[in-house]
């Protein structure tokens, strides 16, 4: 496996790839790797002739600088974790080898990018288009692997391959999960033990309402979700959105359309640590 920094680097080495007519996947990460990561890196593997990975803790997409700076950095972790995977190729720039000069491009696809996460982290999605986009220039990639647990995230970016006209199939990886339910994710590593114990009710409390759902109306499963959570001592919801598979756009009857998703974002302990999930009531 080889670590390039730079971009001219990895493009020159990609360029011989693509004239021998092989494929390319590409994995885009912020570091701080884990199962679910390993996972979208060996479905990378198995499908292309190469797999690039790239590791870049990209600083337009947080609106919160105190968020950016917990964030894990474990580069040399990475590294090893990318190459048990097989992957041929490891894509870890800098912040100014990545932005030279300021990106000041402006993406907006609504309602994927306005609702949910958009609406909490304003500039949060324009900056996952600025840093996904540039990636996809720099490695013209045949695939590009996401996980669904940044579900919103594969609606936002599938927007953008239509936006930027590039011919790339985004491939939706299902969610790794503990055996206790919690979604893998970067920043599970800054729970403490305490927070680490309650953060599974998420996925017990989300993966129960999913029985009742034909029982309740949307409002009153909602309700019911919210107040569970909320219950355990360290967990808050910050919101739980019921919403079109598609559009994202809420819905107020399980009739309303086909696919039906909720999305949740909870607080867990003092400090606190952000974390996402969802489930599928329908579709």
């Amino acid at each position: 496996m080889v670590i390039f920094e730079r971009i001219v680097d990895l493009q020159n080495e990609l360029f011989q790839l693509r004239k021998q007519g092989r494929t390319i996947g590409l994995v885009p990460t912020m570091g701080a790797l884990h199962d679910g990561h390993a996972s979208l890196v060996k479905q990378s593997v198995q499908q292309n002739d190469a797999t690039v990975v790239s590791v870049f803790l990209n600083p337009t997409q947080f609106n919160d600088k105190g968020d950016l700076d917990r964030y894990p950095r474990t580069l040399e972790a990475d590294c090893k974790l990318v190459e048990s995977c097989g992957a041929d190729y490891v894509f870890a720039p800098s912040v100014s080898e990545m932005y030279p000069t300021t990106d000041t491009r402006q993406f907006e696809f609504p309602p994927q990018s306005t609702v949910m996460e958009g609406a909490k982290r304003p500039g949060h999605f324009n900056g996952v288009c600025q840093v996904v986009s540039r990636l996809f220039y720099i490695v013209r990639p045949n695939r590009a692997y996401f996980g669904e647990k940044d579900w919103q995230q594969i609606a936002v970016v599938k927007r953008l391959v239509d936006f930027i006209n590039m011919n790339i199939d985004i491939v939706e990886c299902p969610i790794v999960r503990d055996e206790d339910g919690l979604a893998k994710s970067s920043r599970n590593s800054l729970l403490s033990s305490d927070e680490r114990a309650i953060a599974p009710h998420i996925y017990k409390v989300l993966k129960s309402s999913t029985k009742e759902m034909g029982m309740l109306s949307v409002q009153e499963l909602h309700d019911k979700v919210v107040t569970e959570i909320n219950a355990v001592d360290g967990l808050e919801v910050e919101y739980f959105d019921i919403v079109d598979g598609n559009t994202l756009l809420p819905v107020l009857s399980w009739d309303d359309t086909p696919y039906v998703v909720g999305c949740i974002t909870v607080y867990c302990g003092k400090t606190p640590i952000r974390l996402i999930d969802h489930i599928k009531y329908k579709g």
